[in-house]
């Protein structure tokens, strides 16, 4: 289980580093209530210890950002807002940043930066000299290159989150996710990232899009 209150010190330590000098209000309330989020029943993968581990990877990765603070409080807000059966979950995470960031102190060009990288999770495709989006996506996409138990502990989580929907629709709809991922040219943007996940990552995606396919 995730420690929600180093969790807490984590979401307050990126909202001090984004705001404008002087402050704000108490980070307390904006972090309770993410956490809230993120702690819904309809959740089984997209829960705060996929936050956890997000904001880790951004950690081991945040020599690539040019703001990792920026980073760090998209990584709150990139499934803040998840219902799986819409669509629009992205862009409602990156409406709800845009509200609450400038009143919590954060200036608007930050707040921007923010809404921008949680749009930019629907593809993970970042351009080439978007530093911060090779960040979040690298972080966001990093379960993909992990060890056999815990990818399975992945898809199964996933399958959960979609319960409602009929095997056969779910195998083609996961089937066709796997496929667009396998389309990109790289997986990873950030240098640690190609280096330590990508050929391990295509390796679970292929494998199991080979299973969905039997």
């Amino acid at each position: 289980m995730a420690d929600l209150d180093a969790l807490r010190l984590r979401f307050a330590r990126a909202l001090e580093a984004a705001r404008t000098p002087g402050g704000g209000p108490d980070p307390a309330p904006y972090a309770d209530a993410l956490l809230t989020r993120w702690q819904e029943p309809q959740r089984h993968y997209h829960t705060v210890t996929h936050l956890t581990a997000v904001l880790d990877h951004v950690d081991v990765l945040e020599t690539y950002a040019a703001d990792p603070d920026a980073v760090r409080l998209a990584a709150w807000f990139h499934d803040a807002v998840y219902l799986p059966e819409r669509s629009e979950n992205e862009e409602r995470s990156a409406r709800l940043a845009e509200r609450a960031l400038p009143e919590a102190g954060v200036p608007d060009a930050t707040t921007a930066e923010v809404a921008r990288l949680v749009r930019l999770t629907v593809t993970h495709d970042p351009a080439d000299d978007d530093r911060d989006g090779q960040v979040l996506c690298d972080a966001d996409l990093a379960i993909l290159a992990a060890p056999p138990s815990a990818y399975a502990a992945y898809t199964a989580a996933v399958r959960e989150e979609y319960h409602f929907v009929p095997n056969d629709a779910f195998r083609a709809g996961r089937a066709a996710v796997l496929r667009q991922l396998l389309d990109l040219p790289r997986l990873f943007r950030t240098p640690h990232g190609e280096r330590k996940w990508e050929a391990t990552a295509r390796y679970n995606l292929t494998a199991e899009l080979e299973m969905l396919s039997t």
